[in-house]
This record gives structure tokens, C-alpha cells and sequence, in this order.
């Protein structure tokens, strides 16, 4: 984050402001004090960055006052000529910047990135074979008899992927998500012992459940995937693979995950966010391999509504900034740090599990080292300014809500400009903290930490943040 001085970006920030201050001031109020909260606050929650004040400028705009479902250059309402020019742009800037066949900017969210690649997965596997057997284009010509038939050969689809416990997502077949009700969803676990991925064991469990669908993916996993076994695995088994790159697709663009590694040349269907180590709007994304483009691009009416031209505007902008030179440095920079931070938490005794990190994250196992749960180690962090999140770590016996873990991620820091030396003091300021930090008996949540340990740590923290402004362009 670049430093400037009275620059214009803040001028139109403040003015904005202004402009929402004089209709509803107390969110305006608001939105200067999370300012503020971010500036003062080390952001190590791995799945959280900053955008530009270019992504920001290209969100806030009359773009949102246009309605255009469809696809660019053929949409369901009139005048959308410049929309669809700015939503091409998106299109032709990822899929460069990927190197993909096909690109798909329209998902609100990663989750609804995620079930639109799933539908789409599912109805390119069943509905395509039946409507060429009934000689059809569509379901719009098919009888109702025909259609159930369709529709409960879709519900049986085998979807398998990483269990949340181990690390994946709940869009990837949690029982209480959607993702599991309307297909038959398996998972397979890390290792036991090295709590990493066992591809001999992965592939024992699909060919038992067989399935329609791999799925290659994780949000607390601090390791790389091998997407060439992944891709021997799902053929092994006739299965399509489908990759979920949410918290990594800013290292696979900014072309750290290469060969094995990078799960373009493997995967049939990928889905990310455009926030995370992309650093670009909070929004989804799909990549796909030709096939499914037409599956892919019936996003709408299959899944989501209208598209939000002003956050596609924001994706463009942010596509094209992660294409530059600088991109692939922070990149690099991302996973050199999380490094750091790894190493450093262990040479001082701290579990960090299967013993290291590859990617832009660390997981903690604060019971291990500190005899503190999840929430009371994320409770105590956070009063010294140091904002992460608690996380189930595999075999949690402290459950979903107060865990066993803490996630810490190296990406907004990196974005500040931080580098190893800053993520080793971090990761002694964290240490530190929760050491002199106790449970209190018979709670889980709650926690003392010393006072003393607790100032000095706050201390530390701002003299840190002091040397690495955020924002500096906004002045207020």
C-alpha cells in the first residue's frame, strides 16, 4: 500500500463519506471506525486482505444500478452494450491470467461459486446424455415424467471431498449445507499422524465410494495439493475434478503453485473468490475446461440473479493488477512470510500442524502448546490487536465452536508490506501472549492473560503498525 500525500483517492473517499454521513450518519460513523480497527490491528485472518483503492473507486459506482442477466452480448434486458463490455474485460483478463478456456465472473460468492460449478458438474454428467437420448436441447421440451427421471438420477450423484474436519469447506459436502442435499456427498481425511494428504488414501476411498465427482480444495490446510495425482485419481474412477482454489488462487496467478501444482492443466471445473490472496473485490469465480462452458454459464437462473456489474468492474481491475510484475513478488513474498511466521512459532515450542505451512496460512494447535481452546486464544489475540480466527483442527475433541486451533495467514500483512523479519517478531508477540495466558477453570472461552504481557505485546504491536500504514491515501 503505497503512500501518498492529499491525494485525490482520499478526496473522493472522504467525500463519499460525507455523502453517506449526510443521510445515515451512524453508518458512516461506522465505516471510519472499521478504518480505523483495520489500521490498528495486525490482520492475520487467512482468508481476509486489501484491495486497491482502484478496486475499491470501481466498486462504489452507478454500475450497481444495472440489471443485466445473461451473459456478455446476450442478456435478458436492454442496455447493457457497456456492461457487457466491461464484463468481457473481466472475462478475457482471468482467463489470461490463468490460462484457462473459460471464465465465469459473475458469482456473488465463493459459495455460490461453488454450487453453480456443482449443478453444473451434475447436470453436464446426467441431463446432457438423457436429452440427447430423448433427441432434445433443453428441459423446456421434456415431459414431466421425464424430467423426475432427470432430476433423481441428479440426487444420486457421488460427490467426495475434504472433510471439514481435515480442513475443507462447507460447501464442499457438509451435512448441514446445501451442498449435501441435493447429491450424495463423501469425504476423505488427512493423515492421522502427519495430518496431510495421503493420495494412496484418497484413492482407496474413491474407489470404494466411486464417485461422480472429486472435488480438490481447502480453507484450513496449510499445504500444497498434487492436482496431477488428484487428476489420476478422479480418472481412475470416471470421475470429473473439480477444484476449489479460494484461498490460494492469488499464489497460483501470481505463478508460485506451478506444474503438479497448479490446477489448471488437471481440472475440469475450478472455483475460487476473488478476495483472499487474490486481493481483489469480495466476490466468486469459476474457471472451466470448454465442455462446461455452456453448463457453467447458465449461473443464471440456475443459482443467482442478477450479476453485480459495479463488483464485476472491481474483479476486472483487480485481474488486471495481479497480471503486473509486482504481483508475482507479493506472491512470493505471501508464502516467504508464512514461512517465517511457521518456523519461528515452532523453534519456540508452538504446534503448528503437519509441521509447517507451504501456502499463505499456519494452523495452531493452541491446546498442544498453550492449554487454551481455540476461542480463548482468539479472544486473548485480539485484545493485544491481533485479529485471527479460530479453527477445528482434524480429531477435534473441542468441537466446531471453540476448536483446538487458531488460522493465521500471512496475506494482508504482506499487503502492508511486512516481510520475514516483521512475521518472526509477530509470531514471538503471539507466543508470548499465550503463554502468559490461563483458562479459567471449568470455561472454555474465557481467559486471563497477564497484564504486564498484555501491554507490552499491545505496545509492540502498534510501534510495528506505525511502520507500515494502511490506507495512507485516505486521510481521515
Amino acid at each position: 500500500m503505497m503512500a501518498g500525500q492529499n491525494t485525490r483517492e482520499s478526496v473522493v473517499m472522504d467525500g463519499a463519506l460525507e455523502m453517506v454521513a449526510g443521510v445515515f450518519p451512524e453508518v458512516a460513523e461506522a465505516m471510519r471506525w472499521e478504518l480505523a480497527s483495520q489500521r490498528g490491528s495486525l490482520k492475520m485472518i487467512a482468508s481476509e486482505n486489501y484491495c486497491s483503492p482502484a478496486v475499491m473507486a470501481a466498486m462504489g459506482n452507478w454500475l450497481t444500478d444495472k440489471y443485466a442477466e445473461g451473459v456478455p452480448y446476450s442478456r435478458f434486458y436492454a442496455g447493457c452494450e457497456h456492461v457487457d463490455q466491461i464484463e468481457q474485460l473481466a472475462v478475457d483478463e482471468v482467463r489470461n491470467l490463468f490460462g484457462a478456456d473459460f471464465a465465469y465472473v459473475q458469482p456473488h460468492s465463493g459459495a455460490d461459486a461453488n454450487l453453480i460449478a456443482l449443478w453444473s458438474m451434475i447436470t453436464h454428467r446426467v441431463q446432457d446424455p438423457e436429452l440427447e437420448r430423448l433427441g432434445l436441447k433443453n428441459v423446456m421440451g421434456m415431459s414431466g415424467e421425464d424430467y423426475e427421471a432427470i432430476r433423481q438420477k441428479m440426487c444420486q450423484t457421488k460427490l467426495l471431498g475434504l472433510s471439514l474436519g481435515s480442513g475443507g469447506h462447507l460447501t464442499h459436502g457438509f451435512r448441514q449445507n446445501v451442498s449435501s442435499k441435493f447429491c450424495q456427498a463423501f469425504s476423505y481425511d488427512v493423515d492421522p499422524k502427519s495430518l496431510m494428504l495421503d493420495y494412496k488414501e484418497i484413492e482407496r476411498v474413491a474407489k470404494e465410494v466411486k464417485p461422480d465427482i472429486l472435488l480438490a480444495g481447502y480453507s484450513a490446510y496449510s499445504r500444497t495439493i498434487d492436482f496431477a495425482k488428484m487428476r489420476e485419481i478422479a480418472d481412475s474412477v470416471g470421475a470429473t475434478l473439480w477444484g476449489d482454489i479460494a484461498h490460494f488462487a492469488g499464489l497460483v496467478a501470481g505463478k508460485q503453485l506451478t506444474g503438479n501444482f497448479d490446477p489448471v492443466p488437471f481440472c475440469d471445473i475450478i472455483t475460487s473468490t476473488t478476495h483472499k490472496t487474490l486481493r481483489g473485490p469480495r466476490g466468486g469465480l469459476i474457471l472451466c475446461k470448454k465442455e462446461y462452458e455452456e453448463a457453467v454459464k447458465k449461473g443464471c437462473p440456475m443459482v443467482i440473479g442478477g450479476p453485480l456489474e459495479n463488483m464485476i468492474a472491481a474483479k476486472a481491475v483487480a485481474f488486471r493488477e495481479a497480471s503486473q510484475p509486482a504481483f508475482v513478488e507479493y506472491a512470493k513474498q505471501v508464502i516467504a512470510n508464512s514461512r517465517a511466521f511457521a518456523e519461528r512459532m515452532m523453534s519456540r515450542g508452538g504446534v503448528v500442524l503437519s509441521g509447517g505451512t507451504d501456502n499463505h496460512m499456519a494452523i495452531i494447535d493452541v491446546k498442544s502448546s498453550f492449554g487454551l481452546t481455540g476461542r480463548q486464544a482468539e479472544i486473548a489475540l485480539r485484545e493485544a490487536s491481533i485479529t485471527c480466527n479460530r479453527n477445528s483442527i482434524p480429531f477435534d475433541a473441542e468441537g466446531a465452536w471453540y476448536t483446538s486451533g487458531i488460522r493465521l495467514g500471512s496475506p494482508a500483512l504482506t499487503s502492508r508490506g511486512m516481510k520475514e523479519g516483521e512475521m518472526e517478531m509477530i509470531a514471538d508477540f503471539i507466543f508470548d501472549l499465550l503463554k502468559g495466558t490461563k483458562a479459567r477453570e471449568n470455561s472454555r472461552a474465557k481467559a486471563d492473560t497477564d497484564p504486564n504481557m498484555l501491554r507490552e505485546v499491545g505496545e509492540n504491536v502498534a510501534s510495528l503498525l506505525g511502520k507500515f500504514p494502511l490506507y495512507p491515501e485516505f486521510e481521515f
